[in-house]
């Protein structure tokens, strides 16, 4: 695993490890997604963030890219039926961007063909590490009063 500067607290140190925990396994499984929709994962990236609402590029551009790369992606799955541009109801300079229903099916198609199993060191885990795992992880994703 990379090496990053970081302030030295023993949370920046865990949030670290966790962080190239994820970076060191999922190229693979980008691979796989790439291969599954025939689109480069920066496309299927934006599908997924697309999957529970419209959202405007500048929203789009904030959650992963800069503006015209993000406008470039757009066009490429506007121009292949998977998105589409429609008025946003609040500002008419904005156009919201939304899935068709071939760009949610394409991400479907993903969600059903590729695996996304655990690595192994998170899957060799004692029952009780992974129950703690959880509890700890949905804490931090804001998820543990849903549970």
């Amino acid at each position: 695993m990379m090496a990053h500067a970081h302030s030295g607290s023993e949370a920046d140190h865990i949030w670290q490890m966790l962080v190239g925990l994820v970076w060191e396994t999922r190229g693979e499984w980008r691979r796989k997604v790439s291969d599954a929709t025939g689109l480069p994962f920066s496309r299927v990236r934006i599908l997924w963030r697309l999957i529970d609402e419209p959202k405007t590029l500048k929203q789009l551009a904030v959650s992963g890219s800069d503006a015209p790369a993000t406008t470039v992606a757009v066009n490429d799955l506007e121009d292949r039926g998977l998105v589409e541009r429609n008025p946003h109801p609040d500002n008419r300079r904005a156009k919201l961007v939304s899935l068709t229903p071939a760009g949610r099916k394409l991400i479907e198609l993903a969600r059903r063909t590729v695996r996304d199993d655990a690595p192994p060191a998170v899957q060799h885990l004692s029952k009780t590490d992974l129950a703690h795992l959880r509890r700890i992880l949905e804490r931090v994703s804001g998820q543990e009063s849903q549970g």
